[in-house]
């Protein structure tokens, strides 16, 4: 199992979390990215730069996961591809999409896209909560253990 991150926009404390991840169980983490990172603490850390675009990072993700691999993302488009590809895929609020729930968010997600294109005013996402980062904790170390116990 590997883990890749769309890592544009995911926030730095989700970041720090999957960094102490592969520090302690040795599973690759790929932060793929149109921006130079810079995150060190394992040997098990990759970062992968790509060229700026619409969904390049996506693509990127989408060409390399594997089944069985976990992708890190809010991005629901990207969450029902690699889903469709047998991995698996979470968001920074700790939840797990899946293939019985993603194409009802993408549908919602389109639904939101077209009020926001008549004018309404759908709101933002709400800040990453002290509730959010521990379903988001417990979901990686729920796949973190899984790794290790099919070592």
């Amino acid at each position: 199992m590997q883990i890749w991150v769309d890592a544009d926009a995911c926030p730095v404390v989700i970041r720090e979390m999957l960094v102490r991840a592969a520090f302690r169980s040795g599973i690759v983490v790929t932060f793929v990215a149109n921006q130079a990172l810079r995150i060190t603490g394992a040997a098990s850390i990759r970062c992968l730069q790509v060229p700026k675009g619409f969904d390049v990072a996506d693509n990127e993700i989408v060409r390399r996961v594997n089944a069985g691999d976990l992708v890190i993302s809010n991005d629901i488009p990207l969450a029902a591809e690699v889903i469709d590809k047998g991995a698996f895929a979470l968001n920074s609020r700790g939840e797990l999409l899946t293939r019985d729930n993603v194409r009802a968010r993408l549908n919602m997600r389109d639904f939101l896209d077209t009020m926001r294109a008549s004018g309404v005013d759908t709101g933002g996402s709400p800040k990453l909560s002290q509730a959010d980062r521990q379903a988001f904790a417990n979901e990686l170390d729920k796949f973190v253990l899984k790794f290790q116990r099919n070592r």
